[in-house]
């Protein structure tokens, strides 16, 4: 049967319509997934690039912070030596009324280190219950606010922002002055700094009143009734102080740590999607070779 010249230019579109469209889909899935693959190499290399500048700024920081801490430890140390050649123990009594004081931060991107004290405080209050708590810092706030709210008496904000000084250590001893009632034992909760990769949640004594003046060997000192309030709080600043600037110290080194590994594992990920991105693109130039041979081919016959 002849078609005629009109007919002929719809019965080609239509066969061709008709035909598996096999060789288009593979390219614009390779070049999409191509572009995906970019996309995601870029994400990880401006990732790598801000780790790498939070790593540069924890050591710096880490300097400051070492240097604060060693100072600080002159407070405390003054503090302990008292309350140990007056042989200092906190008192003991059927209704035991306890505070800890959980010196942590506002600050995150430091690995594990205010998980580590939030940890070491539910292992406390698993064993004393009615344990008080005072918290420095939002990030343990967050965490204990979960379980144990109704312990939380007085939290504290901005903590961390820059080196502590015995001034902030001295307000937060004044507010925790005001709390009501008498505690039989205060202690406060910190991260010791072992070395540049490692530290421990450690508690110091902050004896009350009482406990000061029931002290075996106070005498030796010769302290009026009327100055052991003031040597209280005196002495829960300097630990505060102490505990602090430790704390700030272990969370720059922590802080470094965390994003030197982070650097190393963006890394480690440039290398393999790059691989990645190397092996796709080569498929799909391999791909589009084949179709080129095979309607140089088709065009032949």
């Amino acid at each position: 049967m002849m078609l005629s010249r009109a007919a002929r230019p719809a019965l080609r579109a239509a066969a061709i319509a008709a035909q598996p469209a096999t060789f288009n889909v593979a390219p614009s899935a390779g070049y999409a997934t191509l572009r995906e693959i970019e996309g995601r190499l870029k994400s990880i290399r401006n990732i790598e690039k801000i780790t790498k500048t939070m790593k540069i700024v924890a050591s710096t920081k880490l300097t400051r912070a070492t240097r604060a801490m060693e100072s600080s430890r002159v407070y405390g140390n003054t503090s302990n030596e008292v309350f140990e050649k007056a042989e200092t123990k906190p008192t003991e009594s059927e209704n035991k009324k306890s505070l800890l004081i959980v010196c942590s931060s506002d600050k995150g991107l430091c690995g594990g280190i205010h998980s580590g004290l939030s940890r070491f405080t539910r292992k406390l209050l698993s064993q004393q219950p009615n344990t008080e708590l005072v918290i420095l810092g939002e990030k343990c706030k967050a965490q204990l606010s979960r379980g144990s709210a109704k312990n939380i008496q007085l939290s504290f904000a901005g903590v961390g922002k820059d080196v502590p000084t015995f001034a902030d250590a001295q307000a937060i001893a004044d507010q925790v002055s005001l709390l009501p009632g008498k505690y039989d034992s205060v202690q406060i909760l910190y991260n010791k700094f072992v070395n540049a990769q490692s530290y421990e949640p450690t508690i110091i004594d902050a004896h009350s009143e009482d406990a000061i003046l029931q002290s075996s060997n106070i005498s030796a000192f010769e302290l009026d009734e009327e100055v052991v309030g003031n040597l209280r709080e005196y002495a829960l600043a300097n630990s505060l102080f102490w505990a602090l600037a430790e704390g700030h110290a272990c969370e720059q080194s922590a802080r470094r740590n965390a994003m030197d590994n982070a650097s190393k594992n963006a890394g480690d990920m440039i290398t393999k999607f790059q691989i990645l991105f190397n092996r796709t693109r080569q498929a799909v130039i391999t791909g589009e070779l084949v179709e080129i041979i095979t309607g140089a081919a088709a065009s032949e016959e």
